[in-house]
């Protein structure tokens, strides 16, 4: 009986996950608060369904970020410096309509999703885009980590 608590004790303890396992390396998470007004002409088109902004503030992320609308008044932003390698001068991705492309190796990534669309087949480790939490409170989304 006791081999068999130990033995299910170190299975469970096994079995459990942890979401810091897949951390990203390259890039730092930092705690920031940042309020985007859309009544901010600047802000404007977060108004729109599937429209993107970049918020290239540098109290804002690592390198800025991507905010989307991504519907029933739901809202995803994500880092803006490229997740696969070190921030540097090359690495502030380009809005291109509701995806984002990385200048350094023209990695795309999906702002609805987050996941890199072209994934090279060579089995090395690829991260997504790094997501940081959205609320929207009238008609204020209050972006933090």
């Amino acid at each position: 009986m006791k081999k068999i608590s130990i033995l299910l004790i170190t299975i469970i303890l096994l079995a459990c996950e942890s979401d810091r396992a897949d951390r990203n390396p390259f890039l730092q998470e930092i705690g920031f608060r940042f309020d985007i007004n859309l009544n901010l002409p600047l802000y404007s088109p977060l108004i729109n369904i599937g429209s993107a902004v970049f918020i290239g503030n540098e109290s804002v992320g690592n390198k800025g970020v991507f905010v989307i609308n991504s519907g029933f008044e739901q809202f995803r932003v994500f880092e803006a410096s490229c997740p696969n390698h070190t921030p540097n001068n090359c690495s502030v991705m380009v809005l291109e309509g509701q995806n984002v492309r990385c200048n350094c190796e023209d990695y795309e990534y999906s702002l609805f999703t987050g996941q890199q669309l072209n994934r090279p087949d060579d089995d090395g480790r690829y991260y997504d885009m790094l997501e940081y939490n959205a609320r929207l409170n009238g008609n204020v989304v209050t972006i933090t980590n």
